[in-house]
């Protein structure tokens, strides 16, 4: 996965969630969820795609050599 990909998807993600955040009237209870929705998607979304966690679930630790 490319870096300028990670970079281009993070910043892409966090201007729509301010967006919905700063535009959008809901409670905060549900601003609040939405939020953690969202970064927990992100978190996963970035051990899958560095190999963190494969499409298994499997959890693969790197090696240092």
């Amino acid at each position: 996965m490319p870096l300028i990909n990670v970079v281009l998807t993070l910043v892409v993600v966090g201007v729509l969630l301010w967006l919905i955040n700063t535009y959008i009237p809901m409670q905060s209870t549900i601003k609040s969820i939405l939020n953690a929705v969202v970064v927990i998607a992100v978190v996963l979304w970035l051990l899958y795609g560095f190999g963190v966690i494969s499409g298994s679930g499997n959890v693969s630790m790197p090696t240092v050599k």
